[in-house]
């Protein structure tokens, strides 16, 4: 159903009456057996009292039988969202399978359910066709009326007022739920995720390209209760990396409340070159993708995940045949988790809208440093055995020890775009130092650079002396990015090369 603002001006006219969420659990939590229920119903409560604290607005969680209430605190600044809004955030916690804006009163008859419902729905059903339903929650011995007559006092006394009943196609309907102590009144529900709680499920990690396909399985696998960390094996540079960046936090802004999620970036450039200069035209994707599976593994290790998530689906693309996915997963021990698998191309597109990763996967471009023109499609797996024999196995690993990982959480990638924080040059004055590994930097750096890696930058910035101007540079820009937004917010004075190494070659006339 789709959202309807409850009329404003209700509020104030019930006296005693409070606003609540009105939250329902999933059918996949109310089917579990009462031990395990009881744990994702506990994680279900941390994961909404989390996107709750993020929100910015005054609220408590209540649990209630089987129901959750959030009563929300009055913002008499306007400045936090609104009920409305409230209720479509938590309807995004995984886990709820509806939220309603209620109106709560007390009762002890029926008389009293049916004055205050229709002191409640006067103005929502005014010259509209209405229908009213009742139900009845709890232990149904609490509530001694039966629905049908609760349908039927109200729907006579707020008769007059609308143009007539519709139960069949009401433009209005007046929901009304009833326990033991309170009515609890509402005219639409926001539709929610349902699903399993967030974090209930164990942990495992996403490849993530940034096209339609990986963030609609990544969400799937969300919906499952499985909690995510996104793994990007960067082969378009630096403008790749920051799209797919922006969607991995739209995912865990949108869908991950309760989560720290992490962004492993891996720069894949070395081991691109590797394949190109080792291993046969045909087998470049096969080998690329197996690489790719491998570099998942390892920060799945340092994560404790048990499983990898992958975009793909059979026949999409030529590395997707059924012979070739087999001859992939071999690729890695964990389990490859695939559930796009039989998904065609315009599903998957679809539900990019609902996730809500639509417009920004749309604008990220096609990036592949290595497309054969005559691809294997049926490679067998002892083939691409001996293909690989040829490849520098360390090439793989030295881009795993420098790839960077951040907490999608803390990130405010608009400030990253504030000019201010662009530097395009170095200036008299200013310190340059590169966050790069040691072994990047000997193998070269800028003549005036000073060497400091990133995990210790991290570590040691709030150190740094407030008097200096600073200017940073990585490989793409990423690190330095985040680094030199979160010096600015300790009230230092930082820069950086957004184009990364390759902008710093520039500054000193490299190629």
């Amino acid at each position: 159903m789709t959202w309807t603002p409850l009329p404003s001006d209700l509020a104030g006219e019930l006296e005693g009456d409070s606003t609540l969420l009105l939250l329902r659990f999933s059918g996949d939590l109310t089917t579990k057996a009462s031990a395990t229920r009881r744990r994702m119903t506990s994680r279900l409560l941390e994961n909404l009292r989390a996107s709750v604290k993020t929100s910015g607005r005054g609220a408590k969680v209540i649990r209630h039988r089987n129901r959750i209430f959030v009563e929300l605190a009055a913002d008499p600044t306007g400045e936090g969202p609104g009920d409305a809004e409230m209720a479509r955030r938590l309807a995004r916690v995984f886990g709820i399978q509806s939220v309603s804006v209620a109106h709560a009163r007390s009762w002890s008859s029926l008389e009293d359910v049916v004055e205050a419902g229709r002191r409640f729905g006067a103005e929502a059903v005014r010259d509209r066709r209405f229908a009213v339903r009742a139900r009845r929650v709890g232990e149904k011995s609490a509530v001694p009326l039966r629905s049908v007559e609760i349908e039927r006092a109200l729907g006579e006394a707020l008769r007059p007022l609308a143009s007539r009943v519709d139960l069949s196609s009401p433009e209005v309907t007046i929901s009304v739920e009833l326990d033991g102590e309170r009515a609890y009144y509402f005219v639409a529900s926001e539709k929610g995720a349902a699903g399993l709680p967030l974090g209930s499920g164990g942990r495992a990690v996403s490849l993530l390209s940034g096209g339609f396909d990986s963030p609609v399985a990544s969400w799937r696998l969300l919906r499952r209760g499985v909690a995510l960390d996104y793994v990007f094996c960067n082969l378009g540079g630096q403008p790749h990396q920051m799209e797919t960046l922006r969607i991995a936090k739209r995912l865990a802004d949108r869908w991950q409340c309760g989560t720290r999620p992490r962004f492993h970036a891996v720069d894949f450039d070395s081991v691109s070159r590797e394949i190109q200069e080792t291993v046969r035209t045909r087998y470049w994707q096969i080998v690329l993708k197996r690489m790719m599976l491998r570099a998942a593994e390892a920060v799945a290790a340092e994560i404790r995940g048990s499983a990898i998530v992958t975009g793909e689906s059979i026949g999409q693309v030529s590395s997707q045949t059924l012979q070739n996915l087999a001859v992939i997963s071999e690729g890695a021990t964990l389990p490859i988790l695939r559930p796009l698998i039989g998904s065609h191309k315009e599903e998957i597109i679809a539900e990019s809208k609902i996730v809500g990763t639509h417009d920004l996967s749309a604008r990220v471009g096609e990036y592949c440093a290595i497309v054969p023109s005559h691809p294997a499609t049926h490679a067998r797996l002892e083939d691409v055995l001996e293909e690989e024999a040829r490849m520098d196995g360390s090439v793989l690993e030295r881009a795993l020890a420098e790839r960077t990982a951040l907490l999608l959480g803390d990130l405010d990638l608009d400030s990253w775009q504030d000019e201010d924080l662009v530097a395009h040059g170095l200036e008299p004055g200013e310190i340059l130092i590169d966050l790069r590994s040691k072994d990047a930097y000997a193998s070269w750096h800028h003549p005036d650079a000073l060497f400091l890696d990133f995990p210790t930058a991290l570590r040691a910035y709030d150190s740094f002396d407030p008097e200096q101007r600073y200017v940073l540079y990585c490989e793409h820009g990423l690190k330095s990015a985040h680094l030199a937004d979160l010096m600015r917010r300790a009230g230092l004075s930082a820069r950086h090369a957004s184009g990364g190494l390759r902008e710093v070659r520039r500054w000193v006339g490299g190629d």
